[in-house]
């Protein structure tokens, strides 16, 4: 093997040209060895090189240049309740939160995901790459707040592009204190949850917490046994009378139902969204909402054409004086329950819920309705589900989940009663689901007559 001065002395003499012009002393400089290391770039200081002077060989120092890196700076973390810690960049507030890690397959929609209040006591981690893009706008808010505790991200998005949009997602998250981390592999992220099911994780933006203490904080909390509907809901009733523009009325059946309206619905409010006000409005309801809390009798005192019971976060068997209030009315009125409002209307029907995996998260979940076998393409948002083999006699599974076979819409006629568990209001590009707001207002125009 050839010696480094044989090389050199090879080297110069190829350049002999160059050294004619050059009677001082030429330098050789090797690039800078740039090495990666876990994601990380790592740069020595120094390097020697060596250089050529009339057939002499000497040492130069070469200080590398020392460019800023491009990259930001990963000052936050991601810790699970399994020991993995995911290193992240800070966006939003600082801090630190502890919560339920779920991820969501929405394409679009993360303002509106990001306040349903289903969504309390839950870190969203997005599988679409580029997040933010179109900024937050006033239109398109689920609730007044951000109900989630952390919003995770693989690609913020540094430019905003919508006409509608008055805010940076960043600056969205400062003002309702929620913590954002971005560049995360949330691909990876995703793989974890679909394996292991979704799993309690803690964000924050303090250096001086150590990971053990964070992995500590995270097997001490658990969202089962929580109830949650109390602390988003009302504290009062109130009457909600905004009505809808003409962009809410592409249901050309709607006009029909409104001949026979105003139907007076009371809606429950376990964490009821914008936009299923909307639609009940839009079908020529009158609507009051209630307190989750709020006694039946109180509700039956209002002598309503139906009761509502909405979404929600949470543990639907921690919520035992929504299911008593939900058995109380049965039966006297029409009744029509979302998610939540499933899960409670289930356990009033006698069965029993239970804990998904990994839960459904997302725009694109097909439903089969089983009485003509339509299937509906349906936005979900939940962890827990109907268990239908505990349900009793008279009660019909009527909507599946294709992707998992779970129990997704029931219908118990004796009661006047339907459900589903997912959103029609969301409609993840088609209407497929707003039939349901339709068979709804036929139940109480047939309880009227």
């Amino acid at each position: 093997m050839q010696s480094l001065q044989t090389k050199l002395q090879g080297r110069s003499a190829a350049c002999g040209v160059a050294d004619l012009h050059a009677p001082c002393s030429r330098q050789l400089i090797f690039a800078p060895v740039v090495e990666r290391a876990h994601g990380r770039r790592a740069c020595q200081s120094f390097r020697s090189a060596s250089a050529v002077s009339g057939g002499r060989v000497r040492t130069v120092v070469v200080r590398a240049s020392a460019a800023p890196s491009p990259f930001p700076k990963r000052d936050a973390r991601l810790v699970l309740e399994n020991g993995s810690v995911w290193h992240a960049t800070a966006f939003g507030a600082s801090g630190t939160e502890i919560g339920e890690v779920v991820f969501n397959t929405s394409l679009t929609g993360y303002q509106e995901i990001m306040t349903d209040p289903s969504y309390k006591g839950q870190f969203v981690a997005f599988t679409c790459p580029h997040i933010g893009n179109v900024g937050i706008n006033n239109e398109d808010m689920e609730s007044t707040k951000c109900h989630l505790g952390a919003i995770i991200v693989r690609d913020l998005s540094c430019v905003v592009s919508n006409y509608r949009s008055k805010m940076t997602l960043d600056a969205y998250c400062k003002k309702e204190n929620v913590i954002g981390l971005g560049n995360v592999d949330t691909r990876a992220l995703t793989k974890v949850l679909r394996e292991t099911g979704c799993l309690v994780g803690v964000v924050t933006t303090d250096p001086t917490k150590s990971d053990e203490e964070l992995v500590s904080m995270a097997k001490s909390w658990t969202i089962v046994g929580k109830d949650l509907l109390s602390v988003v809901s009302c504290t009062e009733p109130y009457e909600w009378g905004k009505g809808t523009s003409d962009e809410w009325e592409f249901n050309g059946r709607v006009k029909l139902a409104k001949q026979h309206g105003p139907f007076h619905v009371v809606a429950y409010d376990f964490g009821i969204k914008t936009n299923i006000l909307r639609r009940l409005a839009s079908f020529g309801c009158r609507i009051t909402v209630v307190p989750a809390t709020y006694p039946a009798s109180e509700v039956l005192k209002m002598n309503p054409d139906g009761v509502f019971f909405s979404n929600g976060p949470g543990d639907p068997s921690a919520a035992p004086y929504a299911v008593e209030n939900a058995k109380t009315i049965l039966g006297k009125k029409p009744v029509f329950g979302i998610c939540m409002g499933h899960q409670v209307l289930g356990q009033a029907f006698g069965g029993k819920t239970f804990k998904l995996k990994f839960g459904h998260h997302g725009g694109n979940h097909p439903i089969r309705y089983m009485p003509t076998g339509r299937v509906e393409i349906s936005a979900q948002n939940h962890n827990f589900a109907v268990d239908p083999t505990t349900l009793p006699a008279g009660v019909e599974v009527t909507h599946v989940n294709l992707n998992d076979g779970t129990c997704a819409g029931m219908l118990y006629k004796d009661k006047k009663a339907i459900t589903i568990q997912y959103h029609p209001e969301a409609s993840p590009g088609p209407h497929d689901a707003d039939v349901c707001f339709e068979q709804f207002v036929d139940m109480m125009r047939a309880e009227r007559v």
